[in-house]
């Protein structure tokens, strides 16, 4: 189901909790929401349809990716972004790492360790800062 897009900064800045295999619904959600956005929109994490849930959902070209617990492990070459959020107007200046390791589970909850560069990297750089509160 498509969900409204928070807005709330207070919300935002509160670090989500680890999700489980109870939070299937809320993955199916943000992925429709996502996909609902497709035009503005290439990432999002949980909290911004407001579940404090660590579930984020990247875009790789026509695919989804859904990584339940995401956590960045490794991180090379820093160099300075513009980016912009649904939930915030504006774009904003932020440090990004061209190559970046992520655990993360999958919808199953089966874990799963990869590497990714480039825009990617960042797209998912930017999600996991939402699952810590952190806000461009």
């Amino acid at each position: 189901m498509v969900k409204p897009i928070m807005k709330d900064i207070f919300f935002l800045q509160q670090k989500s909790e680890p999700a489980a295999a109870a939070d299937a619904q809320v993955m199916r959600d943000l992925l429709d929401t996502l996909q609902a956005h497709r035009e503005e929109c290439v990432g999002m994490a949980a909290n911004m349809i407001g579940v404090k849930k660590r579930i984020i959902a990247v875009c790789i070209g026509p695919i989804q990716l859904l990584m339940v617990n995401p956590e960045i492990v490794k991180k090379s070459e820093s160099y300075e972004a513009e980016e912009g959020c649904l939930s915030l107007p504006g774009v904003r200046r932020t440090t990004r790492y061209q190559s970046i390791e992520v655990e993360y589970q999958d919808q199953q909850l089966k874990p799963h360790r990869q590497a990714f560069s480039g825009w990617t990297a960042q797209i998912i750089q930017h999600e996991v800062d939402h699952c810590n509160g952190i806000l461009i």
